[in-house]
């Protein structure tokens, strides 16, 4: 009894180091770092009742425990039936780890897409073949499938579908085709942004020329902060309006929403004048640059403070084709990262109850 109790403790100290290593890396990868937790923890959960005598009441036992412990520390997420689909969960997905080697030796990892949430792996552990798994695994990531739109998918029997067709590289591409026209902009663009990797020193002792530069010489890591689909176009492009030149600091591609992303970097809080300037290089840039089979023209400012009243009584309140996002040059805390999506998604309920009223 003794060695069991001793047991348990050990378990529950593993586990206790795994969360705390993915909460600390919240700000970065918060879902993504989740999501390996878990998996991580159904393999401590699943060693730990192999190694168990009488293996069912066993691991009842030390899954009700080890709810109980982890509940008084962290208050919710740890329920005994969650604690057994993080069992479920690894033994589905198995075969997801990796063997990585550093300083100190070997070490297991697993490797999931940073664009499925646990919510994601809920619906595919209900997959039972493994092909079929993979296959839903591999088209929501590359798709942008949502929960709902990969639930449906599994229910219309997608992949069973494939198999019998004549012809299932066709099916696909025109599901994808389909898809690619339904992705929001607002769904694509993130606020806010964590540019650390940039290495730039605080806000207030440098310029935005500066920060753009940075942004040159680190533009594969930039590419992956902003999201899928995003290809580099120009740097500082020119459009000439009347007897005078303007300048767009950053030009992209999006192969996906098949449109143009303008970004106009600033330091500081956000302006209607910086608003009004953004909306004038859409414009501009749609009548020169826009090809008839590309989409309308974003503009991303990308500000260290977002002014809630310019977001409000803006172009930025319609939400179709200029937005603004903030940008931190370190990686935030947990509460930091709280705050900025309770004050992102005031500012969607508050454009949702206008859109109602009208």
């Amino acid at each position: 009894m003794k060695k069991s109790r001793q047991l348990k403790n050990d378990l529950f100290e593993r586990v206790i180091s795994i969360l705390e290593e993915a909460r600390g890396n919240v700000a970065r990868a918060v879902n993504s770092n989740m999501v390996i937790a878990y998996w991580l923890i159904g393999r401590e959960i699943v060693e730990e009742i192999q190694g168990g005598e009488d293996r069912a009441e066993y691991g009842k036992r030390v899954v009700e425990e080890l709810s109980e412990k982890l509940t008084k520390r962290y208050i919710r997420g740890f329920s005994a039936t969650n604690l057994w689909y993080f069992k479920q969960f690894y033994l589905a997905f198995f075969d997801k780890k990796q063997i990585l080697h550093n300083r100190s030796g070997e070490f297991e990892m697993p490797q999931f897409s940073q664009r499925l949430t646990w919510s994601h792996y809920r619906v595919l552990m209900k997959v039972v073949k493994k092909d079929a798994r993979d296959f839903y695994e591999k088209e929501a990531e590359e798709c942008t499938w949502d929960v709902e739109a990969l639930e449906r998918h599994i229910h219309s029997q997608y992949y069973e579908r494939l198999l019998r067709s004549q012809n299932p590289q066709k099916i696909i591409e025109s599901t994808r085709r389909e898809i690619s026209k339904n992705v929001s902009v607002s769904e694509t663009l993130k606020n806010p942004y964590v540019l650390e990797f940039l290495g730039v020193p605080h806000t207030s002792v440098i310029r935005e020329s500066q920060l753009e530069q940075a942004v040159i010489t680190h533009l594969q890591e930039f590419l992956l902060e902003l999201g899928r689909g995003f290809a580099f176009v120009a740097r500082q492009k020119r459009m000439r309006f009347d007897d005078a030149d303007l300048f767009v600091d950053l030009v992209f591609y999006n192969c996906i929403l098949k449109c143009y992303l303008l970004i106009d970097l600033k330091m500081g809080e956000l302006s209607y004048q910086d608003v009004g300037q953004m909306d004038g290089y859409v414009r501009m840039f749609d009548d020169i640059y826009k090809a008839k089979d590309d989409n309308p023209t974003i503009g991303l400012i990308l500000c260290t403070e977002k002014k809630e009243s310019v977001a409000k009584y803006s172009v930025l309140n319609d939400g179709k084709q200029i937005f603004a996002s903030k940008y931190m040059l370190y990686l935030p805390t947990e509460d930091e990262l709280k705050i900025e999506m309770e004050r992102e998604r005031n500012l969607i309920e508050s454009r949702i109850k206008q859109d109602l009223a009208k």
